[in-house]
């Protein structure tokens, strides 16, 4: 059959057409293909999605307008796809490269500090270990100022000691050699300060000089600290020898502790056991015997939370009262919950020493930010009777049997003790604002909130700040109408089952709230758990009953001996009161445990 010439032209622009939407459809994939090179090339991950269609409509335009032949655009959308999975695979593999250097890099300063802590015990074969790690800080202190023990001595036991906790634990992500430096230069120092030849690890994020400020992230590993923080500078200056960085979860944003880069951090008690976190490396070596004294950080619960799980002394203080300077962290700008820095010890004595310390001239004039207030060593030393208000649950996610236990029997302690104890109920945090306050940090539970509320402008979100104001000053005013000197309540605990934390972020809100708040607030192991409680967290239902009640009691079941503690809060600055209560309470709890 032969065609007609309308025919042939009517199949010629159909052709033509299709070639025209091949070309479009050509150019579109090219550039989606060059974008997504891009992204992988620049980062772009983090941009909104706008910069993304922004960069897309800018490559179309850019792109030629021309005939595309079939065989040879499928040709390059094939090589083009391949590009992107081998490019996607060699960025895949750079970034396996950086995590396997940082993990031999550790691996390497593990075998360097066992030499030589192996050559120092082959010159000085006497040495009683035991004895040394059993001294409580202040007697080591004391020891040490006096000249009884020195500095070398003390600095090599501990380094043996952290070697063995962390190969149970990994609670290290590596160790400072410069200590073996610190240690000769504290020797040439004309006045001994009051840290003087103490061993001392500090957690990830706190900057010293020379290392590396992961915050558990990879992105984070070629960089390296080019300054001492202030409080790292101040330490040396009191004759502190930090030894070690601790591990911390992935973005420190958790209350497990682990990483991609270092892995998981282990409960020394129970290796099924999380630490805590964020500070869960300092809980794991310090509970584990490996370091006396640590610094760690807090903005949600992340020096309570390890210290509850680990069984020790920890103080978050009031935001600004220790310098920040030197500290970094994988989000900028939180103003709504601000983050402290604070002591993790094995009692309080030892954190309030630490304070004392750092409390100094020094510190003030490295950081003008900081308020010149020094450690008052009056309010701490007190033995005058306290008026204290409690609550063992703050009404928005109810704790395990055995801490509020904890708290009841704290009470009675201290009402026998001559205390004035008296119930108080706290102001409650709308859940609207508590979705304000945690979507920075906790996206998914602020979601899950968000369906009551959220803020969809800079008025909306001003609002919100001022309506923390406004909880802040309603807050101290019971306070004052109750004429409270400090407040008892529960913390977190006990220690969860790995893997949980994660899945239960709304447990924080005992130790949240205080970051909300600012005000200085610790903890203080008084118990263990008995058989009796975990017969009694059978029958716990929480307050609704739900998937988070149910998870909790997953979480810390199989806790039998694992150490519960109490939260010990008093109003902004005034940390030494709120050491002074704590030491109150640790006093109270050994003797009726020697009882």
């Amino acid at each position: 059959m032969v065609q007609s010439e309308g025919d042939i032209m009517d199949a010629t622009m159909k052709s033509q057409t299709s070639c025209h939407r091949l070309t479009l459809l050509v150019k579109r994939i090219l550039a989606f293909i060059v974008t997504s090179l891009v992204s992988l090339t620049l980062d772009l991950d983090g941009l909104r999605p706008e910069a993304h269609i922004m960069i897309q409509y800018q490559l179309r335009q850019v792109l030629p307008e021309r005939k595309v032949d079939p065989s040879a655009a499928l040709a390059l959308l094939c090589s083009s796809a391949a590009a992107i999975v081998v490019w996607k695979w060699l960025v895949k593999r750079q970034i396996q490269k950086k995590m396997e250097k940082a993990r031999r890099t550790q691996n390497e300063g593990l075998k360097k500090m066992a030499k030589a802590v192996q050559q120092f015990r082959e010159q000085v074969p006497s040495v009683q270990t035991d004895a040394i790690l059993s001294l409580p800080l202040l007697e080591l202190a004391g020891r040490l100022q006096e000249g009884s023990l020195s500095p070398k001595t003390v600095l090599y036991t501990y380094l043996e000691k952290a070697l063995e906790v962390t190969q149970q634990t990994n609670c290290l992500q590596h160790f400072i050699p410069e200590c073996e430096e610190q240690l000769q230069e504290i020797q040439q120092q004309r006045e001994k300060g009051l840290l003087y030849g103490i061993p001392i690890s500090i957690k990830d994020h706190i900057g010293h000089k020379g290392h590396l400020s992961t915050c558990g992230l990879v992105q984070r590993l070629g960089t390296v600290v080019q300054e001492d923080s202030v409080l790292v500078k101040v330490l040396k200056r009191q004759g502190a020898i930090p030894f070690a960085m601790t591990n911390v979860p992935q973005s420190l944003f958790n209350y497990d502790c682990s990483n991609p880069v270092f892995g998981q951090t282990l409960n020394p008690f129970n290796h099924q056991k999380s630490p805590g976190g964020s500070s869960g490396g300092e809980g794991a070596l310090i509970a584990g015997g490996g370091s006396i004294l640590g610094i760690g950080s807090d903005i949600g619960g992340s020096i309570r939370l390890p210290s509850s799980f680990c069984g020790l002394c920890g103080l978050k203080p009031t935001a600004e009262r220790l310098s920040l300077s030197g500290a970094s962290g994988p989000v900028s700008g939180i103003l709504a919950v601000p983050c402290a820095l604070g002591p993790m010890a094995r009692d309080v004595d030892s954190l309030a020493l630490c304070m004392k310390a750092l409390l100094c001239q020094e510190m003030f004039q490295l950081d003008p930010t900081v308020p010149p207030i020094p450690f008052n060593e009056e309010v701490y030393s007190s033995s005058a009777p306290l008026r204290v208000g409690y609550y063992d649950t703050d009404g928005y996610f109810p704790l395990p049997p055995c801490m509020r236990r904890a708290v009841r029997e704290t009470r009675d302690a201290l009402q026998a003790a001559g205390h004035q104890v008296n119930c108080c109920k706290i102001p409650r945090l709308g859940k609207k604002l508590l979705a304000l306050i945690l979507k920075p940090l906790f996206p998914r539970l602020a979601d899950y909130l968000s369906a009551l509320g959220g803020t969809r402008s800079v008025k909306e979100m001003w609002n919100h700040h001022h309506q923390i104001e406004v909880y802040r000053t309603e807050f101290i005013a019971q306070w004052r109408k109750l004429q409270l000197d400090v407040v008892l309540c529960p913390v977190l605990g006990p220690a969860f089952t790995i893997g949980y934390p994660g899945k239960l972020l709304t447990a924080i809100s005992s130790t949240m709230l205080y970051n909300v708040l600012n005000f200085p607030a610790g903890v203080v192991p008084v118990s263990t758990v008995t058989e009796a409680d975990e017969e009694e967290l059978k029958l716990y239902q929480g307050c609704c009953d739900d998937p988070w009640d149910q998870m909790l009691k997953q979480a810390v079941a199989g806790a039998v001996g694992l150490p519960v503690a109490v939260q010990c809060v008093a109003l902004p600055w005034q940390e030494e009161l709120c050491l002074r209560f704590m030491k109150e309470v640790e006093t109270l709890s050994r003797e009726k445990r020697a009882a």
